[in-house]
């Protein structure tokens, strides 16, 4: 009996089960693909492609295209509600989407909560796509001034983006920029103290500012203020605040963990609905929190293939190990990064030598599915 697969998102999680897609319709199913791009871009390699190290196509998968060669639907839209009694996806713009099995891999949001007014030179880190807008307007702007550029957050996105600001105006710039990480309490805070270390030697060589002990209460144009009350002013502000699941899953009354994300049992199966799935920086793992890194995503592939396909034949579910201690490889721009795991911790050349040869081995493996 044909059954009805649908997939909201191209991201990580999914990787595995777009690539052996054909074997699902193979088996008399029917597979679709909802996304709100025609690509799905690799967050890795972000900071590199703002910086120029990678080109666009050097950091994305053409899901569409990977999608509808093997037989499958693919739809330019995005998931706003879920009905589960009615076995329903409600979208955006287009029409509503049955499904007798639905996974998530729907990724994570940087939350504009402290944004105030007009929007305009103010970029979050995600979606991935709205770095190459903010890559053009900075270059407009460092061919013809010396401007600041203000970094909102502490994490390894604030420390990576300005690593690849400094790389991009030392590289195509006629000014280099004023840089400032505002990073609340502390700068990578939940590392460890060797891995700050190298981060803060990092920045400090590229005379980028960092203001901590002190949160970014409000952002507008050109301005960020900050708890204490002092105000800075800046050109170009970033949002890398740390991201947040999804909201869908709450407003459509499904089980969520304490950050919103879709709430998953030891199968990545939803606690309440078990044809509902779900990987990636948009779940909440019953069993232990994971960390928001996308070696959860990539470890999680092979099981959501298997449970997803045993949900719509037969067979028995395979349960998530989310496994050990895993490794970090952070890109700080200038060809150089930080590279940390358990007690090996190191930077410079080398570990971003290792980092690079990685993502483009991962990206190599799935472009393969383009062809």
């Amino acid at each position: 009996m044909q059954k009805h697969l649908v997939l909201v998102g191209g991201g990580h999680a999914h990787m595995v089960t777009l690539k052996h897609l054909h074997t699902f319709i193979e088996k008399g199913h029917r597979v679709t693909v909802i996304g709100p791009s025609k690509y799905h871009y690799y967050s890795g390699m972000g900071p590199g492609m703002f910086s120029r190290t990678y080109t666009p196509d050097d950091i994305r998968f053409a899901t569409e295209h990977v999608v509808t060669k093997q037989g499958g639907s693919f739809i330019l839209d995005k998931v706003v509600k879920i009905d589960p009694a009615a076995k329903t996806v409600f979208l955006e713009k287009g029409d509503p989407v049955s499904y007798d099995v639905l996974s998530f891999n729907a990724g994570s949001y940087v939350p504009w909560d402290q944004v105030d007014g007009e929007h305009t030179d103010i970029f979050s880190v995600k979606p991935i796509e709205t770095l190459l807008m903010a890559q053009a307007r900075v270059l407009e702007l460092i061919t013809q001034k010396k401007i600041s550029v203000g970094i909102v957050g502490g994490g390894p996105s604030s420390l990576e983006l300005a690593g690849n600001v400094w790389q991009l105006a030392r590289d195509q710039g006629n000014y280099m920029p004023e840089i400032t990480i505002f990073a609340g309490s502390s700068l990578m805070s939940r590392f460890p103290e060797r891995i700050r270390n190298m981060a803060y030697r990092s920045l400090h060589k590229r005379d980028v500012k960092i203001i901590e002990q002190d949160y970014a209460k409000q952002v507008s144009k050109g301005r960020i203020t900050l708890e204490s009350g002092a105000v800075h002013e800046a050109d170009i502000i970033f949002l890398a605040v740390g991201v947040r699941p999804s909201t869908i899953f709450k407003e459509s009354g499904l089980p969520t963990g304490p950050d919103n994300g879709l709430l998953v049992n030891k199968f990545l199966q939803c606690t309440e609905h078990p044809e509902i799935f779900g990987g990636g920086d948009c779940i909440y793992f019953q069993d232990r929190p994971l960390d928001k890194v996308g070696v959860y995503a990539v470890r999680e592939n092979p099981v959501l293939y298997h449970n997803l396909m045993v949900s719509l034949e037969e067979g028995e579910l395979q349960p998530f190990d989310p496994g050990g201690s895993y490794l970090l490889i952070f890109n700080v721009g200038g060809g150089r990064g930080i590279l940390g795991k358990n007690s090996l911790m190191f930077d410079g050349r080398l570990a971003f030598w290792i980092k690079d040869y990685i993502d483009r081995k991962f990206m190599r493996e799935f472009q393969e599915m383009e062809k």
